[in-house]
């Protein structure tokens, strides 16, 4: 038996959500503008006028009136902008443009720049019948019904009096400061509503509060963006699309309008927001905001869903690398308060007496193991007792940080009405339907023909993609094999400089300057550089932009991690590149520090560089065109003209830069404990600069829809992996924590009874005889090297010792126990948390049950309305 949905109604509302888009009320008045306006320059088919719900405006809506974006009546808003220039040859097919753009239902006006006198623009304004018209094309989900609540058990069991003390003490409270005021963000008190596909048979199921409102500016926005990609321009299939009129030159420019200015003269405090932009600019993009919750769901209604999920995860990869941030700082002190006590440290500080063989062949002379004092305290910085544990906790903050985004990610869709959206509503790129509209088949899923792409053409497609990235690899590569050789000739020089305080601190030099060099490298490289939907297109370019960005950021770095020192030779017996210059070797208290020197400063080099990219270079041009045209008092359309267009990439750079930074906090971090607070500093800059960047100096983008971060979550996913399996070898290879911990429990002085480095630096290094070669006196005569090899007086003089296999099978056997068990745990907590909170799926699920039985009664609603109107009889029931 069904519950009738008036009793459902009745039900004690204890838990609303959010979801879905706006149920907001207007004037009649306002109506009744709309349809006049409409009526006096389009003909078309009128909408019933029993499907307008009027009822009292309760406040001024920002949306309903956006001021300075309307047609010369004052009458009709623009929903998009056409830029072209009066100069530009390509007439006709502009004129054949616009000419089916009217046939499609949309309503153009021109108007001429105020600072261009050869540009054009053209104004777009969509009447309600096209919007009905393309909104049941495409799909869109509108609200119908409000929502109805019910009354959870746990509610029941507490009883109201329990939540009623804990909201008394609750605002006995101090605010918190993060969260954002409500009462300064008015414009977001919407009704909720059930959502359902837009369709003009069913009209009079949707709510239908007034015209203006109903279809939101981002809505409209792209509608006309639909057409407009899908409008001929020519004769023929391929002939199509403002993308390729925009890059033919027959157009300058297409963009939707901002809604108005960002700032007003008035406080906000006191006279409110003058539109979305100025709200989102006072309570979102300021940089006074930098310690505020995002308002998503403003940011959502402005940009669309795609732009709002990336503020969401950038949002919520920032929070998650507080505790990652904090965690990797107490690491760090505790290599910085342990430094001088470090008795590693200490052996090498006090090695007044051991003599290192020179480090190159020619001009270099030996020197004392203790001239490397400082060096080897800062190594103690990095390489500690903590390392193991730190890596270990990133392993499992990478997975906790990607199962919970998941979670929040559900309820982002929910609460936006994008479950299931991909399958209902993305449609072909018009550049596919153009190319492949001869061959079609039929789409299992909906049972329609559409544009089918061989596979032979998709594989030859799938060849050259893929010799492209190989190239642009191999050319990485080749840059990398330059650093390396510039490494070893700079070594020789520094080791062999005139100027004391270098040649004393010739592994500092040679680090420094190759990691200079090698910055300078990825940066030049990161300048060099047809699927079926639009979502297909983007996550294949994201994926081939990766691979190369990885590539060209990690290259060098994997050099020194893994390959730096470890095969260098011997005294005597050194491996040279092209029989001429001596491969480098490690520092004696290890290669640890190159690494860290190396993502120390490319991580905060490259940081400011995309910081400075981003907005510096772009802010001047910006700033003197909005002074320009505040002082001229341009339209509006004018004034985004002026503005920055967005990148013509999307949200791929914004992604990539972030997935690239969060690769090098967890892939090496072992290495380097700070890099989650460097990440955790740039990203709070980032949010706001990037808010700031698409309020106020770039030109509104169109408002897209998405249900996730595309490919990127693959991706990450994919570092979290790499990350457990480079830990484990740079701790196991790279730190000297597996030598330590050999020395300890098998050749320390008390063979493991009591764990005591002492002897430590003494047993890693081994002995060469100079005598010989070099005709010294018998006191000079042996220098000392970093390895595990016999005396030049022993049996078998050089030959691996048994510690020497001993630190080997330990290593191996970290690398296998540490990847097992951090992948062990990766596993039971991505079991242990669900993808989708039990209460969304339980609110989910009432909410399908109450989407049909309100469908029921609004039908049985409107038949009843029906035969009451034609005198008929009617009964509660079916008919």
């Amino acid at each position: 038996m069904h519950t009738s949905i008036s009793e459902i109604l009745k039900e004690k509302t204890l838990k609303p959500s959010r979801r879905s888009l706006p149920c907001l009320a207007q004037s009649h008045d306002e109506c009744l503008t709309e349809e006049e306006a409409e009526a006096s320059t389009y003909e078309a088919g009128r909408t019933d006028e029993s499907f307008l719900i009027h009822k009292p405006a309760t406040r001024a809506n920002l949306e309903a009136r956006p001021s300075g974006l309307l047609f010369r009546d004052g009458k009709k808003r623009i929903d998009y902008i056409l830029v072209y220039k009066k100069s530009s040859p390509l007439v006709e097919k502009r004129v054949t443009f616009e000419r089916n753009l009217r046939a499609e239902g949309l309503m153009l006006e021109k108007e001429p720049s105020l600072t261009n006198t050869d540009i054009m623009f053209v104004k777009i304004h969509v009447p309600w019948d096209t919007l009905c018209k393309y909104a049941e094309q495409m799909n869109i989900r509108m609200p119908f019904r409000k929502k109805s609540y019910f009354t959870d058990w746990k509610s029941k069991t507490m009883g109201s009096r329990f939540h009623l003390r804990c909201r008394q003490i609750k605002s006995w409270l101090p605010r918190n400061p993060m969260k954002l005021d409500k009462e300064a963000l008015p414009d977001l008190e919407e009704t909720d509503c059930y959502t359902a596909p837009f369709s003009r048979a069913r009209m009079h199921h949707f709510t239908i509060n007034n015209r203006h409102t109903f279809f939101s500016n981002s809505t409209r926005s792209r509608i006309v963006h639909h057409v407009l990609q899908r409008t001929k321009y020519e004769d023929g299939k391929s002939k199509m699309g403002i993308n390729r009129l925009l890059g033919n030159g027959t157009y300058e420019a297409a963009f939707p309008p901002h809604e108005g200015g960002y700032k007003s003269r008035h406080p906000i405090k006191t006279h409110g927001a003058q539109n979305h932009r100025h709200l989102l600019y006072e309570r979102w993009a300021r940089w006074g905001m930098w310690y505020k919750y995002q308002p998503l769901d403003l940011i959502r209604r402005y940009f669309g869903e795609k732009i709002g999920l990336y503020f969401a995860w950038l949002g919520w990869y920032t929070g998650m690398l507080i505790p990652a941030a904090l965690v990797g700082l107490l690491v760090f002190l505790y290599g910085f308060l342990t430094m001088d006590t470090s008795q590693v440290s200490k052996e090498i500080c006090e090695a007044n007496t051991t003599i290192m063989c020179p480090m190159c062949e020619e001009n270099c002379n030996t020197w004392k193991l203790s001239d490397s004092c400082v060096y080897a305290k800062v190594t103690h910085l990095f390489d500690n007792g903590g390392t193991v544990f730190f890596a270990i906790f990133m392993a499992i903050w990478a997975t906790v940080f990607l199962e919970f985004w998941k979670r929040r990610r559900a309820e982002l869709t929910y609460d936006w009405d994008l479950i299931d959206w991909e399958e209902e509503e993305e449609n072909l790129r018009p550049q596919f339907e153009a190319k492949y509209s001869r061959v079609e088949r039929v789409n299992p899923i909906s049972g329609k023909p559409e544009p089918f792409q061989p596979f032979t053409d998709k594989l030859s497609r799938l060849m050259v993609s893929v010799s492209g990235i190989f190239f642009m690899m191999s050319l990485v590569l080749t840059a990398v094999f330059a650093v390396v050789v510039f490494r070893l000739i700079a070594m020789e020089k520094f080791a062999s400089f005139d100027w004391e305080f270098v040649k004393k601190n010739w592994q500092f030099a040679t680090s420094g300057t190759g990691v200079c060099i090698n910055f300078m490298i990825i940066m030049s490289l990161n300048v060099v550089e047809h699927p079926r939907t639009e979502s297909e297109w983007e996550n294949s370019f994201a994926l081939k932009m990766f691979l190369f960005q990885f590539v060209n950021l990690n290259s060098s770095t994997f050099y020194i991690a893994f390959f730096l020192g470890r095969f260098a030779g011997r005294p005597g017996k050194y491996n040279k590149l092209f029989n001429r210059w001596r491969l480098e070797e490690c520092h004696p208290s290890g290669c640890l520090i190159d690494l860290c020197l190396q993502m120390g400063v490319i991580m905060v080099l490259k940081q400011i560089w995309n910081n400075f990219m981003e907005l510096g270079y772009p802010y001047g041009p910006s700033n003197y065109s909005l002074s320009l045209s505040r002082s001229l008092a341009l339209p509006q359309w004018d004034i985004d003209w002026n503005l920055q267009p967005m990148n013509a990439h999307g949200l791929v750079d914004e992604y990539l830069e972030m997935v690239l930074q969060f690769g090098f906090t967890t892939i090496f971090v072992a290495a380097f404990p700070l890099a989650p607070l460097l990440a955790l500093l740039n990203n709070i800059i980032e949010i706001r600069l990037d808010a700031y960047k698409f309020v106020t100096q770039w030109r509104r983008p169109m408002p897209a829809r998405a249900t996730d971060i595309g490919i990127w979550y693959g991706i990450l996913e994919g570092i979290g992996v790499l990350a457990v399996i480079t830990n484990a070898f740079v701790i196991a290879i790279t730190s000297d924590y597996i030598p330590r911990f050999v020395y300890v429990f098998r050749y320390g002085p008390w063979g493991g009874h009591v764990p005591c480095l002492r002897g430590y630096m003494n047993s890693s290094l081994s002995v060469f005889d100079m005598g010989e070669r070099l005709n010294v006196s018998e006191e000079s005569r042996y220098c000392r090297y970093r390895d595990y090899r016999a005396s030049p007086w022993s049996p078998v003089p050089y030959d691996f010792t048994l510690q020497f296999w001993h630190v080997l099978a330990a290593r191996l056997a970290f690398i296998i126990v540490f990847e097992h068990l951090v992948f062990g745990i990766k596993s039971f907590i991505a079991y242990l948390i669900p993808d989708m909170p039990k209460s969304l799926c339980d609110r989910m699920r009432r909410e399908k049950y109450l989407m049909q039985e309100m469908m029921y009664e609004a039908e049985l609603e409107h038949l009843q309305k029906e035969r009451k109107k034609n005198g008929r009889r009617y009964h509660h029931e079916w008919p």
